[in-house]
C-alpha cells in the first residue's frame, strides 16, 4: 500500500508506547474490546498460548515483544526487543530471567547466529514491503528459526489496509495492517503452518542452515 510505514515510523512509535498499559485488553477482551463480537475469541488466544509453550526450549529473540503476553511463554533463554520502552518494561517484568532491550527490528543488535529461533507475534503483518523484506534478512542473518504469529484473513475483512485505532483516553491513531491466509504466510516465509484459526495464524519456518 503507497505510503504504508510500521517499524520505523514516528507516529505508530508514539501510538504503541502510549498503549502499552492497555495492550492487553486486547487479547483478554477487557475495556473497549468487551463489547466486541468475537466469537471463539478465548479460546483460540488459549490456542495461541498453548502453541508457545509447546515450542521446543532455545534461545529465542521475541521481535516486537509488546507487553510480553506471549513472550512469557517462551521456554529457554529469551530476550525481548520492542521500540517502545513502556513495552519493553512490561515484558521485562514478565520474563525476570531473560533480558528486554528497546531497538531496532531491522536493525537487530545482536551478531550473525545470535539465536536459535526468532518468534514475533502481530508485527509481521504490519510491515509493508520493504519493512518485510529488511525484517526477514535480519531475521535470517541472526537466527535459524522463525515462528510468525499474526492475524488470519477472515470473510469480510480486506488483505489489508489502513486502522483507525481508539485508545483509552480517545485519542485516534492511523496504523497498517495485513490480515494474513495460511497459505499466504507459507508463500512468504516458506516452511509450516503451525495454527490456522478464525483470529490468529501461526507458521514456523527455518532459516540459514
Amino acid at each position: 500500500m503507497v505510503g504504508a510505514a510500521f517499524a520505523r515510523d514516528a507516529a505508530t512509535a508514539a501510538y504503541y508506547e502510549q498503549r502499552a498499559a492497555e495492550y492487553d485488553e486486547w487479547y483478554l477482551g477487557k475495556g473497549r474490546f468487551a463489547v466486541r463480537d468475537r466469537p471463539g475469541w478465548d479460546g483460540e488466544v488459549a490456542e495461541l498460548v498453548r502453541l508457545v509453550r509447546r515450542l521446543e526450549p532455545a534461545r529465542a529473540l521475541d521481535i516486537a515483544c509488546g507487553s510480553g503476553f506471549l513472550t512469557r511463554h517462551l521456554r529457554g533463554p529469551v530476550v525481548g526487543l520492542d521500540r517502545s520502552p513502556a513495552m519493553a518494561l512490561l515484558t521485562r517484568s514478565r520474563i525476570p530471567t531473560g533480558g528486554t532491550l528497546v531497538g531496532d527490528a531491522l536493525a537487530l543488535p545482536f551478531p550473525d547466529g545470535s539465536f536459535d529461533r526468532l518468534f514475533t507475534g502481530h508485527f509481521y503483518g504490519h510491515l509493508p514491503t520493504d519493512e518485510r523484506a529488511a525484517f526477514l534478512s535480519e531475521a535470517d542473518r541472526v537466527a535459524g528459526e522463525l515462528v510468525v504469529v499474526d492475524s488470519a484473513s477472515r470473510t469480510g475483512a480486506p488483505a489489508e489496509e489502513w486502522q483507525e485505532r481508539v485508545l483509552n483516553d480517545g485519542s485516534r491513531h492511523r496504523i497498517y495492517k495485513r490480515y494474513l491466509a495460511p497459505a499466504r504466510l507459507v508463500a512468504e516465509l516458506g516452511g509450516e503452518v503451525v495454527m490456522a484459526g478464525t483470529w490468529f495464524v501461526a507458521v514456523r519456518a527455518a532459516l540459514r542452515p
